[in-house]
């Protein structure tokens, strides 16, 4: 996932719950699609973090040659700066980019 082209806040915004949960029709059912995309961003954002950051990785126990990477700093400027995953993983949702299905209540359609 591209992280420079996220369009979501980066702090806090007030959401209409109503308009929020038109689709499913349920609050809570909302907020748990929500939350499980928020999980996936969060172990996707994680993996690619600590993929970057192992390319600095030393190998020795030596304490004494400890020194700082100014691209080391930068990388993790960068995903500091980001949104968190609840407000990509809500961005998403409102734009429509997140596909949800719920079995149970397709098995009451049948």
């Amino acid at each position: 996932m591209d992280y420079k082209k996220v369009s979501a806040p980066n702090n806090t915004i007030t959401r209409d719950m109503n308009q929020l949960c038109s689709d499913t029709g349920n609050v809570y059912e909302t907020v748990n699609i929500i939350a499980k995309r928020a999980n996936q961003i969060s172990v996707e954002m994680k993996s690619e973090l600590e993929r970057k950051l192992q390319e600095f990785a030393s190998y020795n126990d030596n304490l004494e040659e400890v020194f700082e990477n100014r691209e080391q700093i930068e990388i993790s400027r960068f995903y500091e700066k980001l949104p968190k995953p609840t407000l990509i993983a809500a961005q998403e949702y409102t734009d429509g980019k997140v596909y949800f299905r719920n079995p149970v209540k397709e098995k009451m359609k049948y």
